[in-house]
């Protein structure tokens, strides 16, 4: 969301439009929930977002656009998760689980944006039967999200999903820039592996 956007959208949200406040909670709530995720798991993900919503409607009126409107959301997100479960703080993992299809070589894609240098057979057709062939990939694709680890699944959403910068999720996970990269990569060739075996066999 752009910063214009943020501040027409903060005005209404002061003046106490309801439906200003729907499409705050639309637009943010699932890069809130993979924060959250990251910190504490699935078991708190949903108490976390909650507390965070609630510190959100709290200090509105102090928000004074030093960052964007999504940074300040996604670090009180990061702050109540942190502050609720401290005592329990994870050390970052970058150990590798199992998923469906193994990975792929580093080579097959690109080191700088981390798109396939070539795509697999078949890719992007427009047909009735690859639409359909779109949503089992879909499928398959949630299924390889869940066998990561939590810290890989949530690096990989922030990124690919949401669009946060590198450093943003460093900050947000405390975690290093190293890791960070480790974490997505490994998270990439194994979504990359899953793409593959799909389009190579029609199977998840």
């Amino acid at each position: 969301m752009a910063a214009a956007d943020d501040t027409l959208l903060l005005k209404r949200l002061l003046a106490g439009e309801q439906r200003a406040f729907k499409e705050l909670v639309s637009t943010y709530q699932s890069a809130m929930c993979a924060v959250a995720y990251a910190i504490v798991g699935n078991r708190h993900v949903d108490e976390v977002v909650q507390d965070a919503w609630l510190s959100v409607v709290r200090n509105l009126g102090g928000f004074e656009g030093r960052s964007s409107l999504k940074t300040w959301l996604l670090t009180i997100t990061a702050n109540s998760a942190k502050s609720r479960y401290k005592q329990n703080r994870r050390e970052v993992l970058l150990d590798d689980l199992p998923s469906p299809h193994g990975t792929v070589d580093d080579d097959r894609f690109s080191s700088t944006d981390g798109h396939w240098l070539v795509a697999p057979y078949a890719w992007h057709q427009d047909t009735p039967e690859a639409l359909l062939t779109e949503n089992e990939l879909r499928e398959c694709l949630e299924h390889t999200l869940l066998s990561l680890s939590e810290l890989q699944s949530s690096v990989l959403l922030l990124r690919e999903r949401q669009g946060l910068e590198l450093e943003e999720i460093c900050n947000l996970l405390e975690i290093s820039l190293s890791n960070v990269r480790v974490l997505l990569h490994r998270a990439r060739l194994k979504v990359f592996a899953t793409v593959e075996h799909f389009e190579e066999t029609g199977e998840c």
